[in-house]
């Protein structure tokens, strides 16, 4: 918890990923695509992986538990529900209100 806690206070936008994951991919490159630069945590790259993966799980309820978006500190969800913020025009103001953007 100590992990997500430090990047959810330390950048806007956090992404906990997998490298092979192919919608964490598809999320990364759509909230880039407005201009921001999210902090994209590869679990399967760091030895607290199972921890953090577990504590993801429990928030999404659903396995697996990758993409998971965190903005302005809070949770907002996985792939799909990034992609609806998307389509019903919504993210973008998330992201200007966490000042991971500014147009």
């Amino acid at each position: 918890m100590d992990t997500m806690m430090r990047l959810r206070s330390e950048y806007p936008v956090v992404i906990f990923s997998k490298t092979n994951c192919c919608m964490s991919h598809a999320i990364d490159t759509l909230i880039r695509s407005y201009g921001a630069n999210p902090m994209v945590y590869e679990l399967d790259q760091h030895p607290n992986a199972q921890q953090i993966d577990k504590e993801l799980m429990g928030l999404m309820g659903c396995n697996p538990c990758v993409p998971a978006v965190f903005i302005g500190k809070d949770f907002v969800g996985g792939s799909n529900e990034i992609m609806s913020l998307n389509v019903r025009g919504k993210l973008k103001p998330l992201l200007i209100k966490a000042k991971a953007i500014w147009i």
